[in-house]
């Protein structure tokens, strides 16, 4: 059987003269990334700080200086939170969230009052760095589209996954010049119910419409304009995306929450939800689980959540416990 060995690493000394020329010539061999002595391959040993030679063990350079973090991170969020670069990039802003951004506030990093003289100046970079940022009728229409639609998303509690996929779906729109003839805000509306949709978190016209500054019926024409031209692949509302929000908000146990989402499959294999509003099959749901496991859920507030009308929720809650019946029996 063969053994292999590995070469001790080795300092070679001399005369300064000697060193000088050593040194000289080792910079070289690096950017060779050859070995002087042998031609093997050199290595970087970030453990040790020191480069070297794999083959022979002869050490071209060490104590050299860690350039790195002096930080560790073991996930991408725990990184980005660490990291002193900068914000990342984002779609939420009209430049990506590049540009400076110079605050409102007269007041210097103490928190002291700033004097006259340097209020008048820090207004006039201001109003530069406001005309500098857009420098164009399209990114201002961009600025101010993705602006409302940072509003209404804070107003509904959507995540950022939800806000990021609803500015590229308004930025692909604006591409393909889709928003002649139509408002920036009806734009941005349909974005917001698109991007929520395709997250499945949706959250249903009626929602969005309270929200918004133009009316039901025109972010349904434009979120339909928007579907046809982006090609967006939209399958049908899963009811039991709405159960999570309704529950939390009626403050339901993780026990009729669970038993919701149980009616749910049933009623959908049973085919009770064809041609239903998932809305209403949601909310029905949750009355019905709420009644199996004995937690006290009065309709009208879950009317008023689910922007249901209790005969809805009647006339499906009979259904939803009928198909969970049938179901279980076989």
């Amino acid at each position: 059987m063969t053994e292999s060995f590995t070469t001790p690493r080795v300092r070679e000394e001399g005369s300064p003269e000697e060193h000088g020329e050593t040194a000289e010539k080792e910079q070289n061999d690096l950017s060779a990334k050859t070995c002087p002595e042998c031609s093997g391959r050199i290595v970087h040993d970030e453990a040790q700080a020191e480069t070297h030679c794999q083959d022979c063990g002869r050490v071209l350079e060490s104590d050299q200086i860690d350039r790195g973090p002096e930080w560790r991170a073991f996930d991408s969020r725990e990184k980005n939170d660490k990291s002193r670069v900068g914000a990342p990039q984002t779609q939420q802003l009209h430049d990506r969230g590049l540009s400076t951004v110079i605050d409102w506030r007269d007041e210097d990093a103490y928190g002291r009052s700033l004097s006259s003289l340097q209020r008048k100046k820090m207004r006039r970079l201001r109003k530069w760095d406001e005309r500098f940022r857009t420098k164009n009728n399209r990114e201002r229409n961009l600025k101010q589209a993705l602006g409302e639609i940072n509003r209404m998303a804070s107003a509904l509690g959507c995540p950022d996954p939800i806000r990021e996929t609803t500015s590229v779906l308004y930025r692909q729109a604006l591409e393909k010049d889709m928003l002649r003839g139509r408002s920036v805000e009806g734009m941005a509306t349909a974005a917001l119910y698109a991007g929520s949709r395709l997250e499945n978190a949706p959250r249903t016209l009626d929602d969005v419409a309270a929200v918004s500054r133009v009316d039901k019926i025109e972010i349904e024409r434009t979120y339909r304009y928007l579907a046809d031209e982006l090609e967006l692949e939209m399958t049908p509302t899963d009811p039991e995306a709405y159960v999570a929000r309704f529950a939390s908000e009626l403050g339901c146990s993780d026990e009729t929450e669970r038993r919701s989402r149980e009616l749910i499959q049933a009623a959908v294999e049973a085919g009770v939800h064809s041609g239903r509003n998932p809305v209403g099959i949601a909310a029905s749901a949750l009355y019905a689980a709420a009644k199996l496991t004995n937690q006290d859920v009065i309709q009208d507030d879950l009317a008023e959540i689910a922007n249901v009308s209790k005969v809805t929720i009647r006339n499906r809650y009979t259904e939803i416990l009928e198909a969970a019946d049938e179901v279980s029996n076989g």
